[in-house]
């Protein structure tokens, strides 16, 4: 019986649905079959050295379409960042560019996870985690705006666009700068407001709360942004002055958010430094 359970499991089609997998996942589906463990690491390190795998880093492999050179193959990122943990999320930065929103491309491939994890570059691409905010740590889904969606042969999971925009005027560090965040975030033609309120509601930030009601109040008109909107933002926004960012930037006051704001932000005049 064993022998004939053994003989289903075939390397090269777990390969054709899993072009991004971990060792574990690997393994599980082998042993599964009737095979021990370590006869799961042979096949493994036998696909390494005929180029039919690539092992992007230790416990993390990608498969290698037929035909194609193994030094020259580099795997789907997105793919490679959403394996690097079983929470792992695309986000920031990133997830705008999932989605085909950003100003401009970066070598850099951003997700979102519950644990603090070194960066790690391979071909060419940064792959950084970032932490979910204390607030959302535990929450399910750290708080909910998470797609899944198919990609490249697998499936992600990927912030909304409504979770982007809170998501980097929360951590705007991992935005690349207010003009790339504020450019990024104008080409969505939509944004489900209920949601941009809920989000903003769970991270628990008068001063995230502020600058979502500067942006929105900024492009009331494009996106159909109601007083009602802006009303409750406002009233969750800081009781006294803060900048906008870390850097405490000298600008205009904008009394409504208690926020000092850089002139180029309030004008967006993006050819001054940001």
């Amino acid at each position: 019986m064993n022998n004939q359970i053994s003989k289903r499991f075939r390397a090269r089609d777990f390969f054709a649905t899993h072009p991004v997998f971990t060792h574990a996942e690997f393994v599980t589906a082998h042993t599964m079959s009737g095979r021990s463990e370590n006869t799961s690491n042979s096949l493994l390190a036998n696909h390494v050295a005929g180029g039919h795998l690539l092992r992007i880093q230790r416990g993390l492999y990608a498969a290698v379409p037929p035909g194609i050179d193994a030094a020259g193959f580099s795997p789907d990122a997105y793919l490679t960042a959403s394996k690097q943990r079983e929470d792992a999320i695309i986000a920031y930065h990133s997830a705008l560019a999932f989605h085909g929103r950003v100003y401009a491309v970066r070598n850099r491939v951003q997700y979102l996870t519950s644990d603090r994890v070194r960066p790690f570059r391979y071909r060419g691409l940064e792959f950084v985690a970032v932490q979910a905010p204390k607030a959302i740590r535990t929450l399910p889904d750290f708080g909910g705006g998470i797609l899944t969606r198919p990609h490249a042969g697998a499936e992600i999971r990927v912030t909304t666009p409504e979770r982007c925009l809170v998501d980097l005027l929360h951590s705007p560090e991992h935005g690349g700068g207010w003009e790339e965040i504020w450019r990024s975030l104008e080409m969505v033609e939509f944004f489900d407001l209920e949601a941009v309120l809920e989000l903003t509601r769970t991270m628990d930030s008068a001063l995230t709360a502020a600058r979502v009601g500067l942006f929105l109040e900024q492009h009331r008109n494009e996106l159909m942004v109601e007083e009602a909107h802006l009303n409750e933002l406002e009233r969750w926004s800081p009781s006294q002055p803060r900048y906008l960012d870390s850097r405490r930037e000298h600008g205009k006051f904008a009394p409504r958010w208690n926020l000092v704001v850089p002139e180029y932000v309030l004008d967006r005049r993006w050819n001054e430094p940001s």
